[in-house]
């Protein structure tokens, strides 16, 4: 199943897309909220909703209300760590972005005042459906997963690796620098241990990789994260990216005017232009 949010900022309506069909959840929920993750959508019946009139050409939004925390698994794929000079984690690198800067998949993305080290990271991002706290095992995990997104990691290295005193978040938190969607899938849909992910810049391949070269897979995420903090329905978990981002030095940072597309095996596409500091 595929869960969007369709229509302009602060006013997204919830919707099921079935195929071809775009049907109406607000029979059932005013939006997909904390709750309705935790006990609407197990128990939701689609063959009731109706379809939702001249859905064609609205906007998607992100497709879960904001989150209260967006966390962060960084260097989490073998041949990214690779090309960033570092050796493989043995334990997970964890940071935590603002909830404020989730956007839809659409959506501008502005650059940072005076930033010319702003990069692009195509990730599978996990939308936590139950609480979560002390898994006995990763086993346990799949219980507590709603469902599974397609993010856009936007990061400013100058401030994450350069300025940032081992703080990775400094270069995390701008606005708009989580484009989310454009759908959710719901967990039984999808084996997130391959799902292939691509990103593009003005047209050009930058990475094109397979979760399967994860280094902690999203059951061990999910199981380590438990264990040092507890996690909320609707949160949302960023498991890494693939190799192929400007800071291998392979490829020039962003900047104003230019287009950044990523897709995700099961999880839509995206497409955001990258916008000046004050000209969203």
């Amino acid at each position: 199943m595929r869960i969007a949010r369709l229509g302009p900022p602060g006013q997204e309506i919830p919707v099921v897309l079935d195929g071809d069909r775009v049907l109406d959840l607000r029979g059932v929920t005013s939006d997909v909220t904390p709750e309705f993750l935790e006990h609407g959508l197990p128990a939701l019946d689609v063959t009731t909703l109706p379809e939702l009139p001249d859905a064609a050409g609205l906007r998607f939004g992100p497709p879960v209300t904001r989150p209260t925390a967006v966390v962060c698994v960084g260097m989490n794929y073998a041949k990214h760590a690779a090309e960033s000079g570092a050796e493989p984690p043995t334990e997970p690198v964890v940071f935590l972005k603002h909830p404020n800067t989730v956007v839809g998949p659409d959506d501008p993305v502005t650059i940072p005042r005076g930033s010319t080290m702003t990069d692009w990271e195509v990730e599978l991002g996990v939308v936590i459906g139950r609480r979560t706290s002390y898994l006995d095992s990763p086993a346990d995990a799949a219980a507590h997963i709603a469902g599974y997104v397609l993010v856009n990691d936007v990061s400013e290295r100058e401030l994450q690796l350069h300025t940032s005193g081992g703080q990775w978040s400094k270069g995390k938190c701008a606005p708009t620098f989580t484009p989310v969607g454009p759908w959710l899938v719901t967990a039984d849909v999808l084996d997130p241990a391959a799902v292939q992910l691509r990103s593009r810049v003005n047209g050009e391949e930058r990475q094109d990789s397979s979760t399967a070269d994860l280094i902690f897979s999203v059951p061990e995420i999910l199981y380590r994260l438990s264990q040092f903090m507890t996690l909320e329905p609707g949160d949302l978990i960023l498991t890494g990216t693939p190799e192929g981002v400007a800071l291998s030095g392979r490829f020039p940072y962003l900047s104003a005017g230019d287009v950044v597309e990523l897709e995700g095996e099961g999880l839509g596409r995206q497409r955001q232009t990258m916008a000046a500091e004050g000209n969203r």
